[in-house]
């Protein structure tokens, strides 16, 4: 194939595009910025659970400070109509004898009772504390986060305008490059996973860093300047330039 020596130069400049726009593409996948928020909404997860733990066990002990306080209402009305049977006049001895018991085991039952509510409220103060303490956690994680994707917005926002900035000049630079030249380009570039020409520099393929000897170095050194060259290995466009070596 020919194709005039500047146009194949021109390869040099849409190659160097493509590796921009590569290492742009890899950075984009590879954003430390991008874990940071993963971690940050990991950690978040985490105290939400926190918080729903804490938040379940305060409502757990204010339901049972409630059952309990329920429990103490209920010795003390007791207590007060046994009381007050007594003091009526109207209960026989024998009545009489079995109240007496009776507001003894009330006042060892309430006694218990509010000792267990007691109880309770250290545990509901505790529970408040850890509480307070996960939903502190919380909003730092939250804040976190959010600072966390704004470094992460800016980061794919400087890769955006790179990346619009160097498909704008490949653009401009495949516009120069004959159609038959780009699509040998194009297909190489396909096949390589990368760019589809590269230099020929001291002797060497800068695509596969392979190294030219003999009769091989010697048909490159004696092709025509509009020859279009490929490299016998990774078969990009072999363009030649001042340092080629030749």
């Amino acid at each position: 194939m020919q194709a005039d020596h500047f146009d194949q130069q021109k390869l040099l400049a849409l190659a160097a595009e493509d590796v921009a726009l590569a290492q742009l593409a890899h950075r984009k996948r590879t954003l430390p910025e991008l874990a940071a928020v993963d971690a940050a909404q990991e950690a978040q997860r985490a105290l939400v659970d926190d918080v729903v733990r804490a938040e379940t066990e305060v409502r757990d002990l204010d339901r049972e400070q409630k059952r309990l306080e329920g429990d103490v209402d209920t010795v003390r009305q007791r207590a007060a109509r046994d009381q007050s049977r007594m003091d009526s006049g109207g209960a026989t001895p024998k009545e009489i004898t079995g109240l007496q018991h009776e507001l003894e085991s009330l006042k060892r039952r309430q006694a218990d009772l509010e000792d267990q509510v007691l109880e309770l409220m250290e545990r509901r103060e505790a529970a408040d504390t850890a509480l307070a303490t996960a939903q502190g956690g919380l909003a730092g994680a939250q804040a976190d986060q959010e600072q966390a994707e704004q470094r992460r917005d800016a980061a794919l926002a400087d890769i955006a305008e790179a990346t619009g900035q160097h498909r704008a000049k490949r653009d401009e630079i495949a516009g120069t490059i004959p159609a038959d030249l780009l699509k040998v380009y194009d297909r190489v570039a396909t096949q390589t996973g990368s760019t589809g020409a590269a230099e020929l520099k001291a002797r060497r393929c800068q695509g596969c860093r392979i190294e030219f000897y003999g009769t091989e170095l010697a048909s490159y050194r004696n092709a025509d300047p509009h020859t279009v060259l490929r490299c016998e290995n990774c078969n990009r466009v072999l363009v030649r330039t001042a340092e080629s070596g030749l």
